[in-house]
């Protein structure tokens, strides 16, 4: 069937929210590693983890630090989104196979560098953080390279959604 979209609202983020809302779907979730989401997952949903909220813990690193290694991070994660540009709109099966040929390698790369690079961080900082968050969440943030249905990260959904936030505010 097509790609849908629901979205439903609730006045705060417990965990019982989600289960309710998904208490009968079965496919992927795709959403940043919030817990509420985390005692779903599994047969029925299948996580799959958002490429911006990884890259965003990283920027705002860099934002403050200027830390070269956080560009250098940006520079590989810009690479994963260049695929994607190129791919935008096209079939499901395209889609995936350009993802493995493509994408695949820039995700093992980019996995052992955070793991080399982890280890040379201090284990507090913000950087060490935006990096344990990634190598966290990688099977669900590496998801979408293996189904051309799924998307890189949950941008359209937020952004869709962000109305609904600023006028709650």
């Amino acid at each position: 069937s097509p790609p849908a979209a629901a979205f439903f609202y609730t006045p705060d983020r417990k965990g019982e929210r989600p289960a309710g809302h998904l208490a009968r779907f079965r496919g992927f979730l795709q959403a940043d590693a919030y817990t509420g989401f985390d005692k779903l997952y599994g047969e029925r949903i299948i996580e799959v983890a958002c490429w911006s909220h990884a890259r965003r813990k990283v920027f705002e690193v860099h934002e403050s630090t200027k830390s070269p290694l956080a560009a250098a991070a940006l520079v590989r994660i810009a690479e994963l989104y260049r695929v994607e540009t190129m791919i935008h709109g096209r079939p499901p099966d395209q889609r995936r196979a350009i993802r493995q040929e493509q994408s695949k390698p820039l995700l093992a790369s980019l996995h052992g560098w955070l793991t080399a690079q982890l280890g040379r961080l201090p284990p507090k900082s913000g950087l060490a953080q935006a990096f344990r968050y990634a190598l966290a969440n990688w099977t669900a943030l590496t998801r979408f390279a293996d189904d051309g249905r799924l998307e890189i990260d949950n941008n359209r959904a937020e952004n869709t959604l962000r109305g609904v936030s600023l006028g709650r505010k």
